[in-house]
C-alpha cells in the first residue's frame, strides 16, 4: 500500500498533468482507509450464537442465529464472517450457508440467520467464527477467529408403534397378545428398595419410615414382559433404518408399561438394564443419539462371546438388524432353547428392497428352529407387531 502511494504520487510529480494528480488524489482515500482499517482492531466486536434448543430429532430443521456488536462505529465496508460446524453438519443440506458476506456501515449491531433443513442424528458440535473485513480494492485484509463453543444433541427419529407382547408359536401362526402389560397391584408379597421408574403410589410409607430410606411395594407379576433388545452396529446402508426402528421400539415398550434393557457393540460395549422410567428412555435414546456404525465383529459373534445374555433368564429377546446370516439364525435359535421362548428378528429393508433368495433360505431355517422373523421395510414401523409382516 506504502509502495502504491508512493508510486502514484511519483508519477503525479514527474508526469504532471491533471491526469496524473488525478489518479493520485483519488487513490489517496482508499489508502487513508487502509492505513486506519490496520489499526481497527478486531478484538472489539462481540460475536454470539443463539440456538432455539439443545435437543433435537433426526429430519428437523435447525435455524441458527448469529449477531456481532461493536463499541464503536468505525466505517466497515464489509464483513465476511462464518460459523465453523463439525464435519457431521457440513454434509447436510443448508437452505441458508453459514458463512455470509455483511455490510455493516457504522451500524454498531447486525446479524444474520442459516437454516440446515435436516438434521442428521449425533452429537454436534459449534466451535468457532471466522471474520474478515477489508477495503474496497482488495488491497488490506485483516481475519481472526473467535471461540464461541456451543452442543447440540440429536435424537434419532423414531415413529409411534403399538407394541404387543407375542404370544407363542401355535400350529395355525404367530400372533401378537392385546393384553396390558402391567403388574397386578391389587396384592403385595413384599417391600424392596425403590428404584427409578417406580410409581409414587406404589411407595410404603411405614416401611420407609423405619428404615429411613424409600422403600416400594412388591407386587405379583401376571407375566414377565421384560424385553431386552439387541441392536447390530456392524456398517451396513440400512444403519440409520436400524437406529430408528430400534428407537422406535424401547419407547413403545416403554410407553406401554413393560421394562427394557438394550445392548449394543460398536466402537465399545454397552449395555443397559431391564428397567422402565422416562428417565430410562432418555438414557437409551441418548446412547443411540451417539451410536456408529463401527463394529467389526459379526452379530453372531456378539451374541455369542456376550455372557450378559445368557443371565437373562425371564426376559424376551428382539434383536435388530439389517443382515440375516446362517450364523446368526443358529445362535438366536440356541439362545431360545437356552430361554425356553422364541426370538424375535427384526430385519430391516428398504423400502421397495426384496428379499434374495439366499434370505428367503435363512428366514426357512429360521422359523423350522424356533426363530421369529419380522421384517421391516422402509419407515412401516406400525406395522412391526402386524400379522402379514411374521414369516
Amino acid at each position: 500500500m506504502l509502495f502504491l502511494i508512493l508510486l502514484t504520487f511519483s508519477y503525479a510529480m514527474f508526469q504532471g498533468g491533471f491526469v496524473s494528480w488525478f489518479l493520485f488524489y483519488s487513490f489517496l482515500p482508499f489508502a487513508i482507509y487502509c492505513a486506519a482499517l490496520s489499526f481497527y482492531s478486531l478484538n472489539e466486536l462481540e460475536v454470539t450464537r443463539v440456538l432455539q434448543k439443545s435437543d433435537y430429532n433426526a429430519g428437523e430443521p435447525l435455524k441458527v442465529a448469529v449477531s456481532v456488536k461493536r463499541a464503536k462505529s468505525f466505517p466497515l465496508f464489509y464483513l465476511l464472517i462464518e460459523d465453523h460446524l463439525s464435519d457431521s453438519l457440513k454434509l447436510a443440506s443448508q437452505q441458508k450457508k453459514s458463512k455470509a458476506l455483511l455490510l455493516p456501515g457504522l451500524k454498531k449491531e447486525f446479524s444474520y440467520e442459516y437454516v440446515i433443513d435436516e438434521l442428521p442424528r449425533g452429537e454436534h458440535f459449534f466451535e468457532s467464527f471466522t471474520l474478515r473485513i477489508g477495503d474496497p480494492l482488495g488491497l488490506f485484509e485483516k481475519e481472526k477467529r473467535f471461540t464461541v463453543e456451543d452442543k447440540i444433541i440429536v435424537y434419532p427419529a423414531y415413529s409411534e408403534l403399538m407394541y404387543r407382547p407375542f404370544e407363542n408359536q401355535y400350529d395355525q401362526g404367530l400372533t401378537a397378545s392385546r393384553e396390558r402389560v402391567q403388574r397386578d397391584t391389587s396384592m403385595a408379597t413384599g417391600v424392596r428398595d425403590y428404584q427409578p421408574g417406580d410409581r409414587f403410589s406404589w411407595i410404603n410409607w411405614k416401611a420407609s419410615a423405619k428404615r429411613n430410606v424409600l422403600m416400594t411395594k412388591e407386587f405379583e407379576q401376571r407375566q414377565s414382559h421384560d424385553v431386552f433388545v439387541v441392536m447390530d452396529c456392524a456398517p451396513d446402508k440400512h444403519f440409520e433404518p436400524v437406529v430408528s426402528f430400534t428407537a422406535s421400539l424401547l419407547r413403545a415398550i416403554l410407553k406401554k408399561g413393560a421394562q427394557t434393557g438394550l445392548f449394543t457393540m460398536s466402537n465399545e460395549r454397552a449395555s443397559f438394564p431391564i428397567r422402565g422410567g422416562e428417565q430410562h428412555l432418555q438414557q437409551l435414546f441418548y446412547h443411540l443419539a451417539k451410536i456408529e456404525a463401527k463394529c467389526i465383529t459379526p452379530f453372531a459373534k456378539v451374541l455369542d462371546t456376550d455372557g450378559l445374555l445368557i443371565q437373562q433368564t425371564t426376559v424376551s429377546f428382539m434383536l435388530v438388524t439389517a443382515q440375516i446370516t446362517k450364523p446368526l439364525v443358529e445362535k438366536a435359535s440356541f439362545l431360545g432353547q437356552r430361554k425356553g421362548g422364541t426370538i424375535t428378528l427384526f430385519l430391516i429393508k428398504g423400502e421397495k428392497e426384496t428379499t434374495s433368495e439366499n434370505e428367503r433360505s435363512l428366514i426357512a431355517i429360521a422359523n423350522a428352529r424356533g426363530v421369529r422373523i419380522v421384517m421391516i421395510h422402509g419407515g412401516e414401523h406400525q406395522a412391526a407387531f402386524s400379522e402379514v409382516n411374521f414369516f
